[in-house]
């Protein structure tokens, strides 16, 4: 079982960061397959398309949120998740004009948390949260981040 794993592991990993690897391996894979009662050499997830789905991420076409819901899927369907991505029409959001315009809109309809800001800058959190809620969570939160901080701070 350990020679399996290893190889699965090094499968994944190969190319790519190995924390992250490990932490989908260790993390999530193992999880399911024990909730599925199945060993590495039954998961439906082939290494190479945990690696892809681990690409996905470092690439910035999905967010670690939207990963976790697309790696679900492959362990139902064991469909490679650029697939998934497509059909269920997850890809991230990174286009600065819609982001902003989301921004935009969080800030427009919360004038008393944006008072706020000026003495807790924690309420960024809230905002985060309300765009991301605008953008059904594909907003690439990074930019989410950036374009509020310079509207509430400019």
């Amino acid at each position: 079982a350990e020679r399996a794993i290893a190889g699965y592991f090094e499968k994944t990993a190969t190319g790519r960061d190995p924390k992250a690897a490990a932490n989908w391996v260790v993390g999530d894979l193992f999880g399911a397959l024990n909730r599925l009662g199945l060993d590495i050499e039954q998961s439906p997830v082939a290494p190479d398309r945990l690696g892809a789905l681990i690409d996905l991420i470092a690439d910035g076409t999905i967010s670690g949120r939207i990963a976790k819901d697309v790696f679900a899927e492959m362990v139902e369907t064991a469909e490679p998740p650029e697939a998934i991505v497509q059909r269920k029409g997850l890809r991230q959001v990174s286009d600065t004009g819609a982001i902003e315009a989301a921004v935009d809109a969080a800030l427009a309809a919360n004038p008393a948390q944006v008072a706020q800001y000026r003495t807790n800058p924690k309420v960024l959190g809230f905002f985060v949260g309300q765009v991301m809620k605008a953008t059904g969570g594909k907003a690439n939160p990074a930019l989410v981040n950036e374009k509020l901080r310079k509207k509430l701070d400019g």
